[in-house]
């Protein structure tokens, strides 16, 4: 009942924007929010994606699907976030970048075509997470219908699954950037190794896994209860020998398992404080 609620006020929210943009990545947030926002304005909504480097193929083909099933209208754009001023050196700030100038795009297309807001798929649980993201969408006006009605991951998940949507239970998922140590470099080709030796874990049935570029080092991060299928032979020596084909030259597992935004464990609270 609870969720349903919290369902009702999303769509109350969404009907108040008379017309919106959905940056659309096809992850199970901003499909939902892209979901509600046709059913509740129809043509007066557009979802729009953008292709780069640091979105997987894979994930274009997936939201195309969606946004087809959905019976949105659908735009796609192509961008660099490796030409964004700053970005490629990869600094704790970098999805600051992103944000500020996919978010620019978007309000540019909505300006043009006639939309009078554009939102994106943050929630309530990203509030209490390092987003650097975040302040872009506050800078620039865009809503986040989701984080506006008070839900969480779980109930995103939830109405998801009360929706029918097919990416109800999908894993987290995060661009290909959040592989990086802050201050590493991020080149195209770094971007394949890991785009690579990640659809090579997705090939072996793996759900939910990253990894992690250090350079000549690939930390590989999977569930705990997952860690055995890759130390056991013969499927260690033939990822190892894969992960070095694709150029790693030392293959590690970590032993802490996977988790959500790994990467920021090193940076210390007023770091954090100061870009939030």
């Amino acid at each position: 009942m609870e969720v349903e609620k919290k369902l009702s006020k999303l769509r109350e929210i969404i009907a108040k924007l008379d017309s919106v943009v959905v940056a659309f990545s096809g992850g199970v947030d901003s499909t939902l929010v892209t979901k509600v926002c046709y059913d509740v304005l129809k043509d007066n909504a557009m979802a729009v994606t953008a292709r780069s480097e640091t979105y997987p193929d894979l994930e274009f083909k997936e939201a195309q699907k969606l946004a087809k099933e959905i019976g949105i209208k659908h735009l796609v754009i192509d961008t660099s976030e490796l030409a964004i001023e700053g970005f490629a050196n990869n600094p704790p700030e970098r999805c600051y970048f992103c944000k500020t100038e996919l978010f620019g795009k978007l309000k540019d297309i909505a300006r043009e075509q006639g939309f009078l807001n554009v939102a994106d798929g943050a929630n309530l649980d990203d509030t209490k997470e390092f987003r650097p993201g975040l302040q872009a969408s506050k800078e620039l006006n865009v809503r986040s219908p989701l984080k506006e009605a008070g839900l969480a991951k779980g109930d995103i998940r939830e109405v998801s699954k009360m929706l029918n949507l097919p990416n109800w239970n999908k894993p987290a998922y995060a661009c290909l950037s959040s592989r990086f140590p802050y201050g590493q470099s991020i080149t195209e080709e770094k971007l394949s190794m890991v785009s690579e030796a990640e659809k090579y874990l997705r090939g072996l049935g793996l759900i939910q896994f990253r990894v992690r570029h250090h350079e000549t080092i690939a930390r590989i991060e999977v569930l705990p209860e997952d860690i055995q299928i890759l130390t056991t032979t013969p499927v260690r020596e033939e990822l190892t020998a894969k992960f070095k084909e694709i150029g790693f030259t030392y293959v590690t597992m970590d032993l802490a398992g996977y988790r959500s935004g790994s990467m920021n464990e090193v940076l210390s609270q007023n770091v954090v404080s100061n870009l939030q």
